[in-house]
């Protein structure tokens, strides 16, 4: 085997897979067992599975850490406040991420950090060394949630997050048809503990899902790419139309926020309007998808009320511009 470091791209399509011998499977199989043998590393389903260590190998390799998978993002989540203790700061989104002197006064007291970057939906980006040195000093952990960037676009851990989070369920597996959270770290101490965390509470990931994601992981470059390029496009003929107010997109990856003119009602007529974009609540996904995120009650009020995220796919771009155009024109 070459020592040689791949690619990213590389990375995506190799990492995790068989040892290369004679009638080996090219994948990782999926391995459906609750149970083995007792005295070997596993002992436990809850503890460990051939399937899940595939994906997790293959996505440590490209974050360049340790890989736990989760049954969600949110699983990913609650295992990650876990480490924080009763009564101690966590550093969120109360804080504007694009404000660096405020987020770093506030880590003063925290004991975690928790960066989006880009946010989601306003897609701000933070200054996550600079963040990250000052929240080391207060002896904080440093959490990243990498989910919009990828680790194609972004590698926190190299930046000096201690933690990188992913909903899995969105550009990793890329195919909207899996449910699946990861975290990536360098410290072997913190790996063990929410490793032994996942144990415990049987927060784990599903076998199947595991390998869906696996399987959608090996495109990964192309996909992000794709919808990548299409933004890039869309942002800017977003840019010169009457009905669009502002166009928020941070120069890469495959998410573009409008915020209307017509505010709340315009975003709704525009949602209801297409054929080719699907008004879902996910992204991520190898399809376009678009919504109002203020639909939502939970979402900050700092959102306008006619603000449209866009997750764009990898259709044909005149296609998607088209769609996309003519439910704008019944504004």
């Amino acid at each position: 085997m070459s020592d040689r470091t791949w690619s990213p791209a590389t990375t995506a399509v190799t990492a995790g897979r068989p040892e290369h011998r004679p009638d080996a499977p090219l994948n990782a199989p999926i391995t459906m067992a609750s149970t083995y043998v007792a005295t070997g590393d596993l002992e436990y389903g809850r503890y460990g599975n051939p399937t899940w260590a595939a994906f997790e190998e293959a996505l440590g390799a490209l974050e360049g850490g340790r890989c736990l998978a989760f049954a969600s993002g949110l699983a990913t989540v609650s295992t990650v406040l876990d480490l924080v203790g009763q009564g101690a700061a966590v550093v969120a989104r109360l804080v504007d991420i694009t404000d660096t002197d405020a987020v770093v006064k506030a880590c003063d007291d925290a004991a975690l950090v928790w960066l989006e970057s880009p946010t989601n939906p306003a897609l701000e980006i933070a200054e996550i060394e600079t963040i990250a040195a000052a929240a080391h000093d207060a002896g904080a952990y440093v959490v990243v949630d990498n989910t919009f960037a990828t680790p194609l676009r972004q590698r926190p851990l190299t930046m000096g997050a201690d933690l990188v989070v992913h909903s899995a369920t969105k550009y990793l597996s890329g195919h909207a048809d899996v449910v699946l959270g990861a975290l990536v770290t360098t410290d072997d101490q913190l790996y063990d503990v929410l490793k032994a965390r996942r144990d415990l509470v049987g927060a784990i990931p599903g076998t199947l899902e595991s390998w869906l994601a696996l399987r959608g992981l090996r495109t990964l470059h192309l996909r992000v790419d794709r919808s990548e390029s299409n933004a890039t496009e869309l942002a800017r003929r977003l840019g010169d139309h009457p009905a669009v107010a502002e166009v928020r997109y941070p120069g890469f990856g495959g998410i573009v926020s409008v915020v209307l003119a017509g505010g709340a009602d315009a975003a709704d007529l525009v949602t209801r309007s297409t054929s080719l974009w699907v008004h879902a609540t996910s992204l991520g996904g190898v399809e376009s998808t678009l919504e109002r995120r203020r639909r939502w009650k939970t979402e900050p009020t700092t959102i306008p009320d006619g603000l449209v995220r866009l997750s764009v796919g990898i259709e044909d771009v005149e296609d998607l511009w088209a769609d996309l155009a003519s439910a704008l024109e019944l504004i």
